[in-house]
């Protein structure tokens, strides 16, 4: 099954490319490859019967909403994400103004609107803002050990919880102002989680975190839905490029295929797919979530990835953060509400606080964002990370509505607030293709990581090249967790097969130097539509 040399190709006829993943990575990839001339023979296999990955916009409530993919983060010029959904008209006028674009948020989430403690009643926002300053500081200060020899702590959550004990010691106020003042902290510090995509922010590596970059640009949201905008790349390809309800089992690569319909053709890679069928191909862009590729990794790829690619793999961060969507008859909050902020007293981020995840999974919620009003609807939408997300997947609608239901009137102080009318949530831990929401740089591991995944197979240069090239969100070193990211990702694959196909156009086609191939297994027929 080795071949060695280049693979052979009928000249005018260009090579076979398969996208794994129909996200915005993968649609990236395809549409840049689309567009060039040597690329006529490329496929999408996509595992569900739709596009977009993590964007996932649905009709509900008289409207729509982001189950997956929310805002994009920095829209600002140097976003391709903002200039697509620019180019496309598919962004608001606030969003598109120059003001919007020059806006540095530091990548901080803004301050709540209203702020409910567990005890019921409000909490002071110049509390809650004071403790956000203090807390932001103190993140911005994490960008300092980007490039130091060594670090106060190995995570982002020790070094925080370090410093401030050390602040601690300059609080004056009484005893209870105190246990709120951790209590707000320990909110900031579950809203960072959401953030970073992690159960914990212990998790999280100190020296790489500034490596992430954040981008110019009050984020945005997409009035249509997000997934507009993959709708729009979708529709730019060629029709039958996208394959759906395609789950990929295997690739081999490092071999010497054939097919039936082509003889004396040879291919180095074959996708195998869970229906048995096969695609022999000279690339394959794998732009599948990490977290599925953490839970394939003995079994994807034939054979198996080298050692320090699959430690990647295994080192880098892959957490959860789930959405929960309530529908209510009539608002509870003020016309001008834009964020509700739910604080529990009994909280400190600096104890390890450990109750059955049945029992408190709902103190992980960070609060809701009130969406645009649909109609006769309005809607709240919470956000929660980690393994109390991961629990939450496995309620019923009715536990998790009524769960909520008991925690706002507990928050307002009102028992008799109506129950929300419906729900409807995110279960990406869940989800079999993608086993959970974004990465983020864990600790033991480094930005080098994410660089190493995003190298090509084979790593050692023989044999045929770019058989196997790595696209998405967790290939990007700066931008990782983002949309953004992913369909840089995805450019950067087709730019390098485009680079490579270009060299060798310019060379003097050689005559097949592979011998004969083994018949692949089901593999007549084995491409959807016929390529020639």
């Amino acid at each position: 099954m080795q071949s060695s040399g280049r693979q052979a190709e009928t000249p005018g006829r260009g090579p076979r490319v398969l996208v794994v993943g129909g996200g915005i990575a993968g649609l990236g990839a395809a549409q840049r490859l689309c567009c060039h001339p040597a690329f006529p023979h490329l496929r999408v296999l996509e595992a569900t019967a739709r596009a977009g990955g993590r964007i996932r916009s649905e009709r509900s409530f008289g409207g729509v909403v982001e189950v997956g993919a929310h805002w994009i983060h920095g829209p600002s010029q140097g976003n391709p994400i903002f200039q697509l959904a620019a180019k496309y008209g598919l962004l608001g006028e606030k969003a598109l103004s120059e003001e919007n674009q020059l806006i540095e948020t530091g990548g901080h989430v803004g301050l709540p609107s209203v702020s409910y403690a567990s005890s019921g009643g409000s909490v002071s926002l110049e509390l809650v803002a004071e403790m956000a300053r203090l807390f932001y500081s103190l993140i911005d200060q994490t960008r300092e050990f980007l490039h130091a020899a060594e670090t106060p702590a190995p995570s982002v959550g020790e070094y925080l919880k370090k410093e401030i004990r050390q602040h601690m010691a300059g609080w004056t106020e009484e005893e209870e102002t105190k246990r709120l003042k951790l209590a707000i902290l320990n909110n900031l510090f579950n809203v960072e989680c959401c953030v970073s995509g992690t159960h914990s922010m212990d998790l999280v590596a100190l020296a790489p975190f500034g490596e992430y970059t954040v981008l110019p640009g009050l984020d945005c949201t997409f009035p249509g839905g997000y997934q507009g905008l993959t709708d729009r790349i979708m529709a730019s390809l060629p029709k039958d490029v996208m394959v759906f309800n395609k789950p990929v089992k295997t690739i081999h690569w490092n071999g010497s295929f054939e097919e039936a319909s082509a003889p004396g053709e040879t291919f180095p890679v074959l996708v195998e797919c869970e229906d048995g069928s096969c695609f022999p191909a000279h690339h394959v862009v794998v732009t599948v979530p990490l977290g599925f590729l953490k839970e394939r990794l003995d079994t994807f790829f034939e054979p198996p990835l080298p050692t320090e690619k699959a430690e990647a793999i295994r080192k880098i961060g892959f957490g959860t953060n789930n959405k929960i969507f309530l529908e209510f008859e009539e608002p509870f909050w003020q016309p001008d509400c834009q964020h509700i902020q739910v604080v529990w007293r009994d909280t400190s981020p600096l104890e390890d606080a450990a109750p059955k995840l049945q029992d408190a999974w709902f103190k992980k919620l960070i609060g809701f964002w009130v969406l645009p009003s649909f109609g006769a609807s309005q809607v709240l939408c919470g956000f929660i990370a980690g393994l109390e997300s991961e629990f939450m997947e496995t309620l019923s609608d009715e536990d998790v509505l009524l769960s909520l239901t008991q925690v706002l009137r507990r928050v307002t102080g009102n028992p008799r607030l109506p129950a929300p009318r419906s729900v409807l949530r995110s279960r990406w831990h869940s989800a079999p293709y993608t086993r959970g929401s974004y990465s983020y740089v864990a600790v033991g591991s480094s930005g080098d990581d994410l660089d190493l995944l995003a190298q090509p197979l084979p790593a050692d240069g023989r044999g045929a090249q770019l058989q196997v090239l790595f696209a998405g969100e967790a290939t990007h070193r700066t931008f990782y967790s983002t949309t953004h990211g992913a369909l840089l990702s995805g450019w950067r694959e087709a730019d390098r097969l485009i680079a490579l196909w270009d060299s060798q156009a310019q060379r003097p086609e050689p005559g097949s130097e592979l011998g004969s191939a083994p018949r692949v297994p089901g593999s007549p027929g084995g491409w959807p539509h016929p390529f020639l």
